[in-house]
């Protein structure tokens, strides 16, 4: 039986962010990491792919420096974001929010930037197993905290520190908190997969040239249904882009119009497939071109050019401190579904539980955690409530107003004015939301809610 100071379940972003951290303070951090295979990857890796763009103040939260990433990790630098609605658009040139970083952002290549962070922990003494997968997990309380992870090749790792950066489909993390809940209750009832998650899938596609969007982003926002559905174009190089979307899971399609919908189809029998939407995403929004003129690159992705993978699509949740555990990144929902990304997120909790998990203080990870990232959570989740029941219709009149506030420079307020009545309640709105969340209260499963 082996024993180390820090046990982390899952080597993404996450996880390999915490190893780094705690092997830097000196402690004895393991990451196990169950690998799946990639096409463009050499060996097994994280199964933690999103649509791999970074932001400009995604830096300084994540804590990298604008010119840290070795080559071939960013792909395209980014002027800006249009946000494109069924009649309406609106172009968005800066992201408002202080950064060091000179431009809008980045696109990256995932696999690359999943094994940079590897490398990164692996320099500084952590070590990273992949191809062993963690089976159960049992803590002992009595005269301390001890966890026993039992792994798929037989063996067992002792640890007074767990790290859980499993992703958000929480597969082992559910399994360790469940242990922490009161009776009658379970984690996966609280907070079950296909209502935590939406569902996302992106293809590689090369486009022609005069259609790649060569600096910039593109969402689609009120062409399917569902709440923060949306189909993305993220341009990468050599006209290369991935072409994808995220929806909720378990959508009916009896509960929507078809023809309020424009990736929808009368004869529609149910919500469509991933590969079905860029379909017609790519037959509306490029109707001179054929499906042919978009083929897919097949050595990128996980497989044949394509990828599937959850992503979070809750509000974050407390770790049991009091047992030594810490939940990071998309584990404990701190990912976000709006804004397509979280991985400067996952590094930061990451972070955060490392360094204090080497200096055994994981008891101030839930308040470190929001001092750090609070203005960032309350962005995420307020957006995400104002525009949870939004139409076609209301999508379009956003982005019109979005267009009439962005016209005129000041406050908030100033531009709300600009635009008028619907300006003034949209930040009005949205300003009472993040009121509504003040000091934690956007957290779904409280600290004090463990038995520990």
């Amino acid at each position: 039986m082996e024993r180390v100071d820090v046990a982390i379940v899952g080597g993404g972003p996450a996880g390999t962010a915490a190893a780094h951290a705690a092997a830097e303070q000196g402690a004895d951090a393991v990451v196990l990491e169950k690998g799946v295979p990639r096409a463009d990857r050499d060996g097994l890796g994280p199964d933690s792919t999103d649509a791999a763009g970074f932001l400009d103040y995604w830096m300084e939260i994540a804590g990298f420096e604008p010119d840290e990433f070795p080559e071939g990790v960013k792909l395209a630098e980014l002027s800006g974001a249009d946000f494109i609605g069924p009649n309406e658009a609106a172009r968005i040139d800066e992201t408002s929010i202080a950064s060091s970083y000179p431009n809008f952002g980045f696109t990256f290549q995932r696999a690359k930037f999943d094994d940079w962070l590897r490398e990164r922990a692996e320099s500084v003494g952590a070590e990273y197993r992949v191809g062993t997968s963690v089976t159960a997990v049992e803590t002992d309380q009595l005269g301390g905290v001890e966890h026993t992870l039992a792994l798929s090749d037989g063996e067992d790792i002792v640890t007074d520190t767990l790290v859980l950066a499993d992703g958000p489909q929480r597969t082992v993390t559910g399994r360790v908190l469940d242990q922490f809940l009161p009776d009658g209750q379970s984690f996966s009832e609280r907070l079950p997969s296909t209502a935590a998650n939406h569902i996302a899938y992106q293809e590689h596609r090369r486009m022609p040239e005069e259609l790649f969007p060569e600096d910039r982003i593109q969402f689609w926002w009120g062409v399917m249904p569902g709440h923060t559905a949306y189909p993305w174009v993220f341009p990468n190089d050599n006209n290369v882009a991935r072409i994808g979307l995220t929806m909720p899971i378990g959508l009916d399609i009896d509960d929507y119009d078809a023809s309020e919908w424009a990736l929808l189809r009368e004869d529609d029998e149910q919500i469509p497939q991933g590969s079905t939407y860029i379909e017609r995403l790519i037959e509306r929004e490029y109707p001179e071109h054929d499906l042919e003129d978009f083929p897919l690159v097949e050595d990128r992705g996980k497989t044949g050019g394509t990828e599937t993978y959850p992503i979070s699509s809750t509000r974050p949740i407390d770790s049991p401190t009091g047992a030594s555990v810490a939940v990071v990144g998309g584990a404990m929902g701190a990912t976000s579904a709006f804004h397509e990304g979280g991985d400067h997120v996952a590094v930061r909790t990451g972070t955060i539980a490392g360094r204090l998990a080497a200096a055994d203080r994981l008891d101030r990870y839930n308040d470190a955690w929001k001092d750090a990232l609070e203005s960032e959570m309350l962005r995420n989740v307020a957006f995400a409530d104002l525009v949870r029941d939004f139409g076609p219709d209301d999508w379009d009149r956003t982005f019109a107003t979005v267009s009439k506030m962005q016209s005129v420079s000041g406050s908030q307020w100033r531009q709300a004015l600009a635009a008028g009545t619907l300006g003034v309640k949209a930040v009005g709105k949205y300003k009472w939301i993040k009121y509504g969340y003040r000091d934690g209260g956007y957290v779904q499963l409280a600290e004090d809610e463990y038995i520990v």
